[in-house]
């Protein structure tokens, strides 16, 4: 191994592990009758590779176990006989730690040091315009900007991945970008892979001109079949001059360019399949382009285009999940292959759930057939559809840098996502009472504290939190009473009517449901020494909000789907339940968006306010308030 191949693999060092195992078996074999890589005594070129080796904490582990002697003799020697290098490494490890401490105090660990930070930092999210954001998403992006703006002083690039003009559409890319500026994401530029169709193009044709790419007309099921068993397709040997005369046919669209794709020529027979001659550029005609309508009839693959267009428009550190993890010596051989710029990869374990799917093409079934109301339905795993559920963005930010870029896949209850959202909405969510209207109990109040005229009275929103404001309570002789409480009642008992005092019941009437009840007030009464406290709406004085109380379930059955299981098997056919209802007076002033609590039901989103209703969409049923209920993450959904 001559010094000047030695030299270059100081950008290469920093890679993952499978894309410099090679390197270091030459280097120690290099090193079995050396001291140091070049000369005898520390120079450039042992400072350099010692210090990439350093930066990488993969290399770092695989050096010091030892299994390559004379790299692991060579790497401590250094270490232990040269302090006047080993002040710029502290350097670095120090401002590294310093910016991630206080994301890894929140639990996660961003320990990573990413490799040649001190020379910018530059990340990307690269989403598909084939579906809205779901929560997945969420993470790959809000990694990439904590990243890019908080762990370092850097910039973060959005690039929407629209290489395939038949799943995607003007409406997902602008919900994506709409999605990224709710979450508070902020990118320093967005641009679309359609910007570099023509120079994806001269790339691919450089690869076919310097026997790196062949055109394959096998046909689709064959070649899979091919791919899976390690045989080379019958068009691998294709000459040069005829691979780039069909990759023109191609770009025309004609019949005989329709018939072929190209092809990476890496291997055919690799272990890791991802490497057995991808393809990198399919025709598709029958659908215009959202961006560049019909001025392509051929378009690159992301396996293609990612690694190409990262390297030319100047990202640094490319983090996306490990379902990738075999894409990357696909990725390097493409960097490699057309000696384009380095790009850094980090693989991240993506978001799993208990009954959830996070496949675009599955949600979009679940759409497509009726199944949800849309994209936003409060079932949906999407960004939109979490809000729209009652998630709050500064629970979902929390929740989801708390996971950290950790590599361990795991599958996790709804459970502490929603529980995260408690501790947000909590304290400042107002209180508010509903009774259900089906079965109401109307119930007549006596003794000497009754109230001849109904009146009301302030009382505070929150019980803990003054800022929240105050809100009108009427008391009145005639109240309503839900039916599940009255029916828990004995005669004679003592309860606590809530906001109100104690009282005991009387007259319960016979039936099922029970019409009436009455209750003589005793005000004196020790509300601590109730079994039950119930809510209760004043049936006179207030004008009563008619509300309709959503709860919503998994809309699958099964905690964990497998490759072979079918979807449809296992969707939950009863995945809502409405209860009508009547709310406090005070309600009729809540809109869209707004957060309360329920007093004994629970956290509800406002999905409509009674002056959300545009005219004649109301239906029969008048205008109402529409609230969502809000998992608290004591059960997850119910």
């Amino acid at each position: 191994m001559k010094v000047d191949s030695i030299r270059p693999l100081e950008t290469v060092l920093t890679g993952d592990f499978r894309s410099i195992e090679p390197h270091l078996q030459a280097l120690d074999k290099h090193l079995i009758l050396r001291t140091y890589l070049d000369g005898y005594t520390l120079g450039e070129v042992d400072t350099k590779i010692w210090l990439a080796l350093r930066g990488n904490r993969a290399a770092v582990s695989f050096i010091r176990r030892g299994s390559l002697v004379n790299l692991a003799r060579w790497f401590q020697w250094i270490e232990d006989n040269h302090p006047e290098i080993q002040e710029e490494v502290k350097a670095k490890d120090a401002a590294a730690k310093a910016k991630v401490a206080a994301a890894s105090k929140a639990g996660g660990n961003y320990a990573l040091a990413l490799q040649d930070a001190d020379k910018g930092v530059v990340t990307r999210f690269l989403p598909e315009p084939s579906g809205y954001l779901h929560i997945g998403h969420a993470k790959a992006a809000l990694l990439s900007d904590y990243f890019a703006h908080q762990a370092y002083n850097g910039k973060l690039r959005l690039r929407l991945d629209d290489t395939n003009p038949s799943k995607e559409k003007q409406e997902y890319q602008d919900a994506i970008i709409e999605d990224l500026a709710m979450m508070g994401i902020k990118p320093d530029s967005v641009t679309y892979t359609s910007d570099y169709f023509d120079y994806l193009y001269d790339m691919c044709v450089r690869l076919i001109k310097e026997g790196h790419a062949y055109a394959d007309d096998t046909d689709q099921e064959t070649m899979r079949d091919e791919r899976f068993k390690g045989i080379p397709s019958k068009r691998r040997d294709r000459t040069v001059e005829e691979n780039l005369r069909l990759f023109e046919e191609m770009k025309k669209g004609s019949e005989e360019g329709r018939r072929n794709c190209i092809r990476a020529k890496i291997s055919f027979d690799n272990p890791n399949k991802a490497m057995r001659d991808p393809v990198i550029y399919r025709c598709n005609i029958d659908t215009p382009h959202h961006r560049t309508g019909t001025k392509w009839n051929m378009y690159p693959t992301y396996d293609f285009a990612c690694p190409v267009v990262d390297s030319h428009e100047g990202v640094t550190h490319a983090l996306r999940s490990t379902e990738y993890t075999d894409r990357n010596p696909q990725y390097q051989w493409f960097l490699d292959t057309l000696k384009l710029r380095q790009v850094y990869m980090w693989d991240f374990a993506r978001m799993n759930f208990i009954r959830t799917f996070l496949s675009k093409r599955k949600l979009a079934k679940l759409v497509d057939t009726g199944k949800v109301w849309g994209w936003d339905d409060p079932r949906m795993p999407t960004i939109r559809g979490v809000r729209r559920r009652g998630m709050t963005i500064a629970a979902l930010r929390d929740f989801i840098i708390k996971q950290g870029p950790s590599r361990n896949v795991v599958t996790m209850d709804w459970t502490n996502f929603w529980a995260s959202n408690k501790k947000e909405i909590d304290p400042v969510a107002p209180r508010h009472t509903a009774v259900l209207q089906k079965d109401v109990v109307r119930v007549k109040v006596t003794g000497a504290e009754a109230p001849a005229e109904p009146f009301s009275a302030d009382k505070p929103k929150h019980p803990k939190n003054k800022e929240v404001g105050v809100k009108k309570v009427w008391f009145a002789s005639e109240l309503l009473l839900d039916q599940a409480d009255a029916k828990s009642f004995k005669d004679g008992e003592e309860i606590t009517l809530m906001a109100w005092g104690n009282a005991f019941v009387r007259n319960v009437a016979g039936g099922d449901p029970i019409p009436t009840l009455e209750v003589e007030l005793n005000l004196q009464g020790d509300v601590k020494k109730t079994e039950k406290k119930v809510t209760w709406l004043a049936a006179q004085g207030q004008k009563l909000v008619p509300a309709e109380l959503w709860d919503f379930d998994y809309l699958i059955t099964k905690d964990v789907l497998q490759e072979e299981d079918n979807m449809e098997d296992f969707l939950n056919p009863n995945t809502a339940t409405l209860d009508d209802a009547w709310c406090d007076e005070a309600a009729a002033q809540l809109k869209k968006d707004d957060i309360i609590q329920l007093e004994r039901r629970g956290y509800y989103r406002v999905d409509k306010g009674l002056n959300d209703w545009k005219d004649g969409e109301e239906g029969p049923k008048g205008k109402r308030l529409v609230l969502f209920c809000i998992p608290t993450g004591k059960t997850g959904p119910k």
